[in-house]
């Protein structure tokens, strides 16, 4: 069991994700930076879809009433047993007794606590996953807080303490960063100085920033003008209703982009100019307020390849850790 002192900013239970259900609206939430979670899972000996704690901007206080063995990955939020700081990216133990907290916020924007065994919440529709506009899975169906109590699974034989990645697979956090986009649903509905303009921005994050979406500022974008269809509504930025991809990014009323992230609604009537390369999400959601974002076009290719490196990481990690 692991009582709960203070919940931070914003701490879910999530896993790899609920799928299958987005064209009933339901959106895959999940832990936003994928290859942080996937390995906080490998260094503790779980399965890599186990459920874990996915803290934005500060961490937890958690309280272990039993031995443990953690692993902390992520953005630099350096954690600390009885005060003591621990490493990150690489299991650890806790005895039963001691307090896991987090120092401040160094980089990044999410950090992923896994412990062995799994944080053990009941399944709901197929993921432990928290969809906290609907109240749907992790803890009750929101974020921690003082006093809640989380169970935890059965380790398996693999944990150890003391198995580390390696600090050049790593990944660094910088305060600026490029995501590769996909040009598209929609981009025919803006202007073409104003799909330029999109492109050679460097655009801020606003405090408008969750795992439902990104909301940033910089230029205002013009629509090339229309008789609306039936249907898309008189707004320039409106459509007939689309779905919305994952990491698709819309402008309504050409102000301030919005990214949509994993707990977005699934569609509606806003043109999507373009979708994030799955592959630089991660990036996107370990980026915070104030830190500037450009966009980069690629093509088909450039974004299967990069998923594909993607890939070779995580393999990379596996082969190491399971040496």
């Amino acid at each position: 069991m692991i009582r709960v002192h203070d919940g931070g900013l914003s701490t879910t239970v999530q896993d790899a994700g609920r799928f299958g259900l987005y064209h009933l609206g339901v959106p895959p939430s999940g832990a936003l930076d994928g290859f942080s979670y996937r390995v906080a899972n490998m260094l503790v000996g779980n399965d890599e879809g186990a459920a874990v704690l996915e803290a934005t901007y500060s961490g937890p206080k958690l309280e272990f009433a039993v031995d443990a063995l953690v692993a902390v990955t992520g953005a630099e939020l350096p954690p600390r047993v009885d005060g003591d700081e621990r490493p990150r990216w690489e299991a650890f133990s806790v005895t039963a007794g001691q307090v896991l907290d987090f120092d401040y916020l160094r980089g990044g924007a999410r950090a992923y606590v896994a412990v062995a065994g799994g944080i053990d919440v009941p399944e709901v529709l197929g993921s432990r996953s928290t969809y906290t506009l609907t109240g749907v899975g992790g803890h009750q169906g929101r974020k921690l807080q003082e006093g809640d109590e989380l169970r935890v699974g059965r380790p398996s034989d693999s944990a150890r303490p003391g198995s580390r990645l390696p600090e050049e697979a790593q990944p660094v956090f910088s305060r600026e960063i490029e995501l590769r986009v996909m040009m598209g649903l929609c981009d025919y509905r803006l202007a073409e100085e104003s799909a330029e303009q999109f492109l050679s921005t460097k655009w801020t994050i606003t405090p408008e920033a969750d795992r439902v979406g990104y909301r940033y500022r910089g230029a205002e974008l013009r629509f090339a003008e229309r008789e609306p269809p039936f249907g898309a509504g008189h707004d320039p930025s409106n459509v007939v209703d689309v779905g919305y991809p994952v990491g698709s990014i819309q402008v309504p009323g050409g102000i301030e982009p919005i990214l949509l992230l994993s707990d977005a609604v699934t569609g509606g009537g806003y043109a999507t100019i373009a979708t994030v390369i799955s592959a630089d999400l991660e990036r996107a959601a370990q980026s915070k307020t104030n830190e500037r974002t450009r966009f980069r076009a690629v093509g088909l290719d450039e974004a299967l390849e990069a998923r594909a490196e993607r890939r070779r990481r995580l393999d990379a990690a596996r082969a190491h850790l399971a040496a």
